[in-house]
């Protein structure tokens, strides 16, 4: 009677761990899913709309990608779209991640429904549409072969590249929110709602966690950029990794620090994820550094950066919201440092 409590238990404690990760139960391998969300997709449009939602593999436009406001983007737009193409973009959408990444990117579009409200007696020149995300494949979906998908628009940017049935690259992975912290009860959330909180408030908890002595190595800067690098750009900048290396820190600060990589990890789907980590620990986790810049406490800009050989993490909080709030305002995103986009990068 006891090992059968101990085996119910064992299995509830890993259905619950499975699904804190963002893991979904009897979900097809996500190079399967996308063959079948993309086909599923191309089948609901007419030759015009193909234009704009298909393009070539080799084309320039697959490495073109940025998260701010644009006049235009590549792709067909969710707002051009019937409602039975919409629910077969979200399918495409849902390929490529988790149930807990499902929920995070849905919600920063709806973030756009927020600054709408926000922005109501003193609109921009951009306008705040929760419709404006644009969906884009690059070749032909198949089983066999190589093509991409594109999901982008204000504050997000998706890229994968599928080959023979596989995830093969899965970056760039780009999520923003503002404001931080949802002053009201607006756009369906609830006042006090974070889309990214982890990925910050870990962030502080880990620099916070420094002592004086690991500081001086840590802290790279006293004020923090005013943005990540290379954004828009098709690689990652591949300058070293600076920082305090993951083999310096307590055991706590090493849990903490690993507890913020998962949540960029965790939003993808499980084995892409796995991919991620296995590749970090292929390359050494203690090659891994983190690096702060800024302050310390929230309200004022502050940045950090996580590296190791095949990745690289940037996150920055300094523009201020809607209200005028100082750093409320956040930019992050994952690349890998040896290519986005499936494209090698050459080693100079």
């Amino acid at each position: 009677m006891k090992a059968g409590k101990v085996t119910i238990l064992t299995a509830l404690v890993l259905v619950t761990a499975l699904a804190t990760l963002g893991f979904q139960k009897e979900r097809p391998p996500a190079g399967e899913a996308f063959v079948t969300a993309a086909n599923g997709f191309l089948a609901t449009l007419d030759d015009e709309e193909k234009k704009l939602a298909v393009m070539d593999y080799e084309s320039p436009e697959r490495v073109g990608w940025h998260f701010i406001p644009k006049d235009k983007r590549k792709g067909l737009v969710v707002k051009e779209m019937n409602p039975k193409q919409r629910r077969a973009a979200n399918q495409l959408l849902r390929a490529g991640l988790s149930f807990l990444g499902y929920k995070k990117f849905t919600n920063i579009m709806k973030l756009e429904g927020v600054l709408h409200e926000l922005e109501k007696a003193n609109p921009g020149r951009f306008p705040r549409d929760t419709e404006l995300y644009f969906y884009t494949v690059f070749g032909k979906p198949a089983k066999e072969g190589k093509w991409g998908v594109s999901i982008e628009g204000h504050h997000m940017s998706l890229n994968f590249v599928i080959e023979d049935g596989e995830v093969i690259s899965s970056t760039p992975q780009v999520m923003c929110s503002n404001p931080t912290i949802v002053p009201a009860d607006l756009a369906g959330f609830e006042k006090g709602a974070r889309v990214l909180d982890n990925e910050e408030t870990l962030g502080f908890d880990l620099v916070n966690s420094l002592n004086d002595e690991q500081k001086k190595v840590a802290m790279i800067a006293e004020e923090a950029p005013r943005e990540v690098r290379n954004a828009g750009e098709a690689q990652p900048p591949q300058t070293p990794a600076e920082g305090i290396a993951i083999s310096k820190l307590e055991d706590e600060q090493k849990k903490t620090l690993r507890q913020l990589i998962f949540t960029y990890t965790k939003t993808m789907a499980p084995e892409i994820a796995a991919q991620r980590l296995a590749d970090i620990k292929e390359a050494g986790w203690g090659k891994v550094k983190f690096a702060w810049a800024g302050a310390t406490k929230p309200g004022i800009g502050h940045y950090y950066r996580i590296q190791g050989p095949t990745f690289v993490v940037e996150f920055v909080n300094t523009q201020p919201d809607a209200a005028g709030n100082p750093a409320s305002h956040i930019h992050c995103l994952w690349r890998d440092m040896r290519g986005d986009f499936a494209i090698a990068v050459e080693k100079k």
